[in-house]
């Protein structure tokens, strides 16, 4: 099996339906990842580094919304992984292609045309299952640890990306996007075993039906991708068809683990619908393909009904209000808001006011938004944003240190928004320890210390300045680890 460090481990679910065959229901043996070459935390490490670089990436999708939808799923589905729960992180990438992948550690990639071109919440938890899958089998750390000459070759070029990415302070984007280019790069060179395909299957599709998905949505999506392969032949296909071996085999083994079930009437979510529908709108690059995705839209909202006939018009406010068509934006949020209420709604109203620059009606419907959705991360930020606009500095630096304790780990931006309200309230030792905190879980080691450093030259405390010391040391550490870690790899 060859697989490297790239992250776009794109999912080739794609089969053709055909009879089922006697299949072996276990799950396939392929022997103990590597843990003695790579251990479950220096690949985190590892993943951490190249999602450091890939958060500059342009196309990386930094929306909470998205990313706790994401996640939501992807940690529900991983509860019920066989063996031991694995740490995944979820985030969007803004593509169309129909594709998905896992790196290192655990962190999953989503491009925006898979959850566009899905049709149902249960087919699209069945792309998260499988690459859960191959992270939960430590697939990528066993084909990190067998590798041909030209995957070694191709993860050296990434590990020096990223070592002149860290040389550079953090700083300097082109590089970064560099990195992530070389992780893709990898991608189109390697590619999981029929064996690891088959494990990936089936450990996804243990999690899905346990998670309460419909297993036929598994077997729906293997024939979308099929169909979507067929149509790209002769055109390069997508990444999803060139890493991932096909097999009839693969396609049987999962019909016939649908067929002795019995069929589970899973109901989308609300969530789902408005979220598909905002990455219709997300993915549009130019133009054409603006047009194309607005016409779908009004399709979709003339002919559908209830929950995604409201999603349709929360694409086309959403989308009028990227060109800064304030009025247009109303009126389609008014129809998308007729007898439906969700925090994306509630969200998009909140912007709307807030780009009219009316920061009481702002902080007005951001209190009652997070009063009926207190989970919604997006609302909880729009809601210190809305304090912060309206002068409040004191209290969103309160609200925002009683989110931090909640949600701190999977939104880091909350410490650079803690951040700007203390600098604005004259605490800037503070305004720069808490920018470092928020640098350290991006993985920007370089401009952490720096800020620490500014911080305790600002500061005339004895004690702070020897707390300031330590984090200082905290930092280097986790910066040189990381250098050394890329060493190996380079070397």
């Amino acid at each position: 099996m060859r697989r490297g460090l790239a992250g776009v481990l794109s999912l080739a679910l794609a089969l053709p339906v055909v009879p089922a065959l006697a299949q072996p229901m276990g799950l396939p043996s392929m022997g103990a990842a590597s843990s003695a070459d790579l251990s479950p935390a220096l690949e985190r490490q590892l993943g951490e580094a190249i999602m450091a670089q890939g958060r500059r990436d342009p196309t990386y999708i930094n929306d909470p919304e998205l990313t706790q939808y994401l996640t939501t799923m992807g940690r529900q589905l991983a509860a019920y992984a066989p063996g031991t729960v694995p740490d995944v992180e979820m985030f969007g990438v803004r593509d169309p292609e129909i594709n998905a992948f896992a790196m290192p550690g655990g962190f999953i990639g989503v491009h925006s045309g898979l959850i566009v071109s899905s049709t149902s919440e249960s087919e699209l938890a069945s792309v998260l299952a499988h690459e859960i899958g191959h992270v939960v089998q430590r697939h990528i750390a066993r084909g990190m640890t067998q590798q041909s000459q030209n995957s070694v070759v191709m993860m050296a070029s990434m590990a020096a990306a990223l070592l002149a990415a860290l040389a550079g302070g953090g700083g300097n984007l082109a590089m970064g996007v560099a990195a992530f280019g070389q992780a893709a790069a990898i991608n189109r060179q390697l590619g999981f075993s029929r064996d690891a395909e088959r494990e990936a299957d089936r450990a996804g599709f243990q999690m899905l039906t346990k998670a309460g998905y419909d297993p036929n949505g598994m077997v729906r999506m293997f024939s979308r991708l099929m169909s979507a392969s067929r149509l790209n032949e002769g055109m390069g296909g997508g990444a999803w068809a060139s890493t991932h071996p096909l097999s009839i085999e693969r396609m049987s083994d999962v019909q016939n683990r649908a067929r002795s079930l019995s069929p589970e009437q899973h109901v989308d979510s609300d969530n789902y619908w408005y979220i598909r529908a905002k990455m219709r709108v997300v993915q549009g690059r130019d133009a054409v393909s603006l047009r194309t995705a607005g016409q779908q839209l009004q399709d979709d909202a003339r002919t559908l009904k209830g929950v995604q006939q409201s999603a349709a018009y929360y694409g086309l406010a959403l989308q009028a209000f990227q060109r800064n068509s304030l009025d247009e934006a109303q009126r389609y949020l008014d129809q998308a808001s007729a007898g439906h209420s969700s925090p994306q709604l509630a969200r998009l109203e909140i912007d709307l006011a807030a780009a009219r620059k009316d920061s009481a009606r702002t902080l007005e419907l951001a209190s009652a938004a997070i009063k009926r959705w207190p989970q919604q991360r997006a609302l909880g930020i729009a809601y210190a944003q809305a304090l912060q606009g309206a002068g409040r500095h004191a209290e969103a630096q309160a609200y925002l240190r009683e989110r931090i304790k909640q949600w701190g780990d999977d939104e880091p931006g909350l410490y650079q928004m803690l951040a700007q309200s203390e600098d604005r309230n004259g605490q800037p030792v503070q305004a720069r320890r808490d920018m470092a905190r928020y640098y350290v879980l991006t993985g920007a080691y370089a401009a952490a210390e720096s800020q620490l450093q500014q911080a305790r030259t600002l500061s005339g405390d004895f004690y702070e300045q020897s707390q300031i010391d330590v984090q200082i040391r905290e930092v280097k550490d986790k910066l040189a680890a990381e250098r050394d870690l890329l060493e190996r790899f380079k070397g």
